[in-house]
């Protein structure tokens, strides 16, 4: 079943997202195809890298924003990820994204799109840098000559492009959201028990079925 997901490396909650996914296709026994569609959560950020994410929460929501740092640090533990916000640091993730296009175009794009979310994530890497792209996208197979091609060029711009329209069009202005077949665009963040539900009932929908 084909799932389209809009989502931006810089997500903690995409990456939270991406596991419960994984985690209710296996108990909804339903085999997922995620299509990841590029949406920018910092368009008019560059390569150096500011803040953290975790001092950027702070700034945002005040005295409230330990409690909400604890909570997405332990969500994501218990998703069996490592979200180190103290040391990721929002950069332009325009780049990471047409990179997740070119393993889309190889068929490796779930493979990109986890190494991409694990190296900023947990890995405090900086996924502006041209060079570090480069190798996260060898280490997800990808070929390096096609990934040197793609970080020297144009390539994908255009469809990077196209799906921040397409999520204008579909009304959505958060991530991640995701977009089960003959369905309306919905959070992708839920409990998996209520994934397996929408991914059970989505399957059963499918003409054939």
């Amino acid at each position: 079943m084909r799932i389209e997901i809009h989502a931006d490396v810089l997500c903690p909650w995409s990456y939270i997202a991406k596991r419960r996914l994984e985690a209710a296709s296996a108990l909804a026994g339903a085999p997922i195809e995620i299509v990841w569609r590029s949406f920018e959560l910092s368009p008019e950020g560059g390569p150096i890298p500011g803040d953290s994410a975790a001092d950027m929460i702070r700034q945002w929501r005040g005295d409230a924003a330990e409690a909400r740092i604890a909570q997405i640090t332990a969500l994501g533990a218990a998703e069996g990820t490592k979200l180190d916000l103290e040391n990721a640091r929002p950069v332009n993730s325009f780049d990471a994204h047409r990179l997740v296009h070119l393993g889309a175009a190889a068929g490796k794009a779930d493979a990109v799109m986890e190494r991409l979310l694990r190296a900023y994530h947990s890995e405090a890497e900086n996924i502006a840098v041209t060079g570090v792209l480069n190798r996260l996208g060898r280490e997800a197979g990808l070929d390096p000559r096609a990934v040197a091609d793609l970080l020297a060029g144009e390539e994908f711009v255009d469809a990077v492009r196209a799906d921040k329209r397409l999520a204008i069009e579909r009304g959505i202005s958060g991530v991640p959201v995701m977009v089960l077949p003959g369905a309306a665009p919905t959070s992708a963040v839920k409990p998996v028990a209520e994934l397996v539900g929408l991914l059970r009932e989505a399957a059963a929908s499918e003409p054939g079925t």
